[in-house]
């Protein structure tokens, strides 16, 4: 089964060596599912031919916003409702839950509630999951299809199954410790109160359920459900 990574952002140059751009990081996270994966760069304006191109997709973290005034990401929207009225499979972590959301409707902004970073429980799908979490925008409101599937405290609107056609969540299951402490290092000081980067440090060595997720997002893959 062929899937497209739909590339919204870049690692950090200086993180590149030691983790790889983000689809190095979801084929590694995918791997040894019996997937094969083609990237497409669309944060640099490389989009597929249609919707296709492959027998499912896949949106990536970004560090830009939705509601950003990118041409790219206008396009993006474009072609997210392509895939949907297609009925091709498709998931959106981070940037691409939220992409997703407002492309079919919804309403995503930053939240008055600040960040979210490093190691955080949610009820997903009935079961408890640690994943590891970095963002400050949110999908406020859900799409009409959309049903919410996943939540925690801090983030009511955590994951969302649009029916057989989309699965999307705001955690990072495919971030492991080591691109977590890049982040952290890099991206942190000055933006991430200090008191959760600090957080997020001590809680590094702490196991995420990484594997169960990866198993996940594949049943949606190949069966359209995660049940």
């Amino acid at each position: 089964m062929k899937i497209g990574i739909l590339q919204t952002g870049h690692v950090p140059e200086t993180l590149q060596d030691e983790n790889g751009n983000y689809d190095t990081i979801f084929t590694r996270f995918l791997a040894g599912q019996g997937l094969d994966f083609e990237n497409y760069p669309v944060v640099d304006g490389v989009f597929p031919s249609g919707p296709d191109a492959a027998d499912g997709w896949l949106i990536t973290g970004s560090k830009f916003g939705a509601y950003e005034p990118h041409d790219w990401i206008a396009k993006l929207e474009g072609f997210i409702r392509e895939i949907y009225a297609a009925g091709t499979p498709l998931v959106g972590i981070c940037f691409g839950h939220q992409i997703i959301a407002k492309a079919l409707g919804g309403r995503v902004e930053k939240f008055d509630g600040g960040w979210a970073v490093g190691r955080k429980s949610y009820e997903l799908a009935g079961q408890t999951y640690n994943l590891n979490a970095w963002h400050q925008d949110q999908v406020l409101d859900v799409p009409k299809d959309g049903q919410v599937v996943g939540t925690n405290d801090f983030c009511a609107n955590a994951a969302i199954l649009y029916g057989d056609r989309a699965f999307t969540m705001q955690p990072h299951p495919e971030i492991n410790r080591t691109y977590l402490g890049g982040l952290i290092r890099e991206r942190g000081p000055g933006v991430v109160p200090t008191a959760l980067t600090d957080r997020a440090n001590a809680d590094l060595d702490l196991p995420t359920d990484a594997a169960p997720l990866a198993d996940m997002i594949t049943k949606f893959f190949r069966e359209r459900s995660i049940a």
